[in-house]
């Protein structure tokens, strides 16, 4: 009976790790999903006017590097945020992002513009200096908007946890960990260099493992065992990735409320959306300041 009752759970826990296999193939490349900070920058209300924007580089400011076993030479997030962030500028449709990352390349590719509309001149033969033909490459469009930040602070293990029981050599256990990761953006006036606005968005990441197993002696000389694990890891790069959507979203809300940018129809101020993120943004601002009675404690304990 007892080597029955183990049978049983051995094809119970086989069968489930048929469920959920480890290692699916034949999956073919795919649009990455958008999520729901992307589809909302999409339905924001019109602008006045879209604002030329400029963004050299958002930098890798975390100094983290993955945990082991992985390469110690691996950061522990991506170094792709500024490609990141000008595809939710442009999503935005608040914003015309103009290429400065790669402006050398740009450059170069206007003067071999330039260089083949003069004709090369015919050998042997002299001819008049002729006025020179208006250029066709039109001037490079100035952005009047600096967007500026980087990946500031990437923290492992903010909270761990787990639960598991096994009784005669039959369990199972439930492990957890939560690391989060912040985004930092300002925007800057180019004519002034004064910064607008900034703000700071925080995005955790999920991490868990599912184990369970059987270790059993079903006779004096047999043992019976079985394992079964999985495990579910929230991708580092679309939680950075949708830590810039919300900085987008963020920015484009407050400078709303700060009258650095406005709405083509000064009746959408009350959009459902620009509501539910301005709320949030004040409900931020309520629970991050505190009392003043906690603010004299906190001083005369320091």
């Amino acid at each position: 009976m007892r080597v029955g009752l183990l049978a049983s759970v051995a094809v119970i826990l086989l069968s489930a790790c048929a469920v959920a296999p480890l290692a699916p193939n034949g999956i073919a490349a795919r649009l990455t999903p958008k999520s729901a900070l992307l589809r909302d920058l999409t339905q924001l209300p019109e602008p006045r006017g879209k604002i030329p924007v400029a963004v050299y580089g958002l930098r890798d400011q975390t100094g983290q590097y993955k945990p082991a076993p992985d390469s110690s030479f691996s950061t522990a997030v991506t170094q792709g945020g500024a490609a990141m962030l000008l595809k939710a500028l442009l999503e935005s449709n608040w914003f015309v992002p103009v290429e400065r990352e790669n402006l050398q390349n740009l450059l170069t590719e206007r003067k071999i513009l330039r260089a083949l509309e003069v004709p090369p001149p015919d050998k042997g033969e002299v001819k008049p200096p002729q006025p020179a033909p208006p250029p066709s490459v039109p001037p490079l469009m100035p952005a009047n908007i600096l967007i500026e930040g980087g990946i500031v602070a990437y923290e492992s293990n903010v909270r761990t946890g787990g639960a598991g029981a096994r009784y005669l050599g039959i369990g199972a256990s439930l492990q957890y960990r939560t690391d989060q990761v912040t985004v930092n953006l300002r925007a800057v006036d180019v004519r002034s260099g004064q910064i607008l606005h900034g703000v700071s968005t925080t995005k955790t990441i999920h991490s868990q493992l599912l184990d369970s197993g059987v270790f059993k002696f079903v006779s004096f000389k047999e043992l019976l065992e079985v394992e079964f694990g999985y495990s579910r890891n929230e991708p580092t790069q679309q939680c950075v990735n949708q830590a810039i959507e919300a900085a987008v979203l963020h920015l484009i809300v407050q400078g709303i409320d700060r009258k650095l940018w406005s709405l083509k129809n000064p009746a959408d101020l009350n959009h459902p959306l620009i509501q539910i993120y301005r709320k949030a943004a004040d409900a931020f601002a309520e629970e991050v300041s505190p009392e003043p009675a906690d603010s004299a404690v906190a001083a005369s304990g320091a």
